[in-house]
């Protein structure tokens, strides 16, 4: 693993010493001569290791241990100090530096001291990474269907998670781009490493190669600092491009080098550095269509789209929303404290049959807004916002009588399951029909 270090001491030959032999094992290292110096480069820049002495002008490896440990927590400090002074050294481990190196040095301990360290920062952050990962718990049940579209796509997730290639996710708005992704991710051999989600269509087209790459101090007017770029923070895990026909063409073939060599170029950088990154890229837009019109490169199209799930529209798996509802109610009951159990069979019915064109966030919206308004256990119409009624979307049904019949089946055996508090044998006699016909018809129409 290499790392950056910044070396602090008054005395030259040791400065020197210590960069020649860092430098020799591929570390890239900067050099200081006493504390303040090392605090402006630490506020500046991001360095993995802080290797100072303790007995400095201008400010002491103490009071340098305490200043970054303030400005700069994710670096490990190491204090060098000379045989008498080790009692000054144990103290600074008590005070949080990482370990302490002796005068005169020996180079293959300080090394080894050094790469133990390296060694350690990398599985506390796998082992973060890992937490997030199974904390956030982006599996299957954060996606809700049990339509045959939904089906698909859970089928899709699940071949491509195993697998190395890109994945290029489709939908129209609200469908839920992001999920999906995060569902490639998690169940993927990268689910500890990062999952970084960028928004193409948010970045302002001259920060995008620096937001893509990164920059190194001094690469333009405000480049204060170098900066890693979300390829390098999503190294060894998965980029996730959100609206990735939002690119401009000139990125879109220094995106293409990246895919291809797996390797970037910061601007300013003159060394290019290697990556390991999987990009899921998602869109709203006809890329085919953009692609004729020479908007979005054809070769970059298809390094994206090896793998291509297509989300369906919310008015296109009808089926699922009532289980959707039921999601959305049970997740603001705890956000506004309210106990509403569902929505009644007319609410219903009006939701199944509006057209969604904001997707499952439009669905989400309402829902939401229903909760605030709701007076009693259930939803009702009045709680729905006036153009639902205005249009009458509760005369609307299925053309196809199977279906009409089958949307109308679960929702009467849904509501008496519920007036009977889930008493399968009470409701089987309110309905007419035997136990095992109330269980078949519950397995045939999806009903929990």
């Amino acid at each position: 693993m290499k790392a950056d270090i910044l070396i602090v001491d008054d005395e030259r030959s040791i400065r020197e010493s210590l960069e020649l032999i860092l430098n020799e094992e591929g570390y890239r290292t900067t050099t200081v001569s006493n504390g303040k110096e090392a605090l402006k480069e630490a506020s500046e820049n991001t360095f993995d290791i802080v290797i100072t002495d303790l007995k400095m002008p201008e400010m002491d490896g103490m009071t340098l241990l305490h200043k970054c440990q303030k400005i700069c927590p994710q670096t490990s400090v190491i204090i060098i100090t000379a045989h008498g002074s080790l009692d000054s050294a144990i103290e600074a481990l008590r005070q949080g530096a990482y370990d302490y190196i002796l005068k005169p040095f020996d180079f293959d301990a300080v090394l080894l001291k050094i790469k133990r360290l390296l060694q350690y920062k990398e599985l506390a952050n796998e082992n973060i990474a890992l937490r997030r990962a199974v904390d956030q718990r982006f599996d299957f049940s954060n996606i809700i269907g049990q339509s045959p579209q939904m089906k698909e796509v859970f089928r899709l997730i699940e071949k491509v998670a195993k697998t190395k290639g890109n994945v290029l996710i489709t939908g129209k708005s609200g469908t839920g781009k992001e999920l999906a992704a995060k569902a490639v991710h998690y169940n993927s051999d990268r689910a500890g490493k990062p999952f970084v989600a960028v928004n193409c269509g948010a970045i302002v087209d001259t920060l995008m190669e620096s937001e893509f790459f990164g920059h190194v101090k001094g690469s333009f007017t405000g480049a204060v600092r170098d900066k890693e770029g979300h390829f390098k923070l999503a190294d060894g895990g998965t980029l996730f491009l959100d609206e990735v026909g939002d690119i401009p063409p000139h990125l879109q073939v220094k995106l293409l080098r990246a895919i291809e060599e797996s390797e970037i170029l910061p601007v300013g950088g003159t060394q290019p550095i290697k990556i390991d990154v999987r990009i899921i890229a998602a869109t709203n837009r006809n890329l085919l269509k953009d692609m004729e019109e020479g908007i979005f490169r054809d070769d970059l199209y298809y390094r994206l789209n090896v793998v291509e799930i297509k989300l369906p529209a919310l008015s296109e798996r009808r089926g699922d929303i009532p289980l959707l509802v039921e999601h959305f109610i049970r997740r603001y009951n705890r956000e506004l404290n309210r106990r509403v159990i569902n929505a009644d069979n007319d609410t219903m019915r009006i939701l199944m049959n509006y057209p969604w064109k904001g997707g499952i966030r439009e669905l989400e919206n309402i829902i939401e807004r229903a909760l605030i308004l709701s007076e009693g256990k259930y939803i009702t119409k009045e709680d729905l916002p006036p153009n639902f009624i205005d249009r009458e979307y509760s005369g609307l049904i299925p053309d196809k009588l199977k279906e009409a019949t089958a949307v109308f089946e679960k929702e009467h055996i849904a509501s008496v399951l519920k007036r009977t508090l889930n008493n399968k044998e009470e409701c089987a006699k309110l309905l007419g029909i035997s136990l095992s016909s109330l269980y078949r018809k519950m397995d045939e129409l999806n009903i929990k």
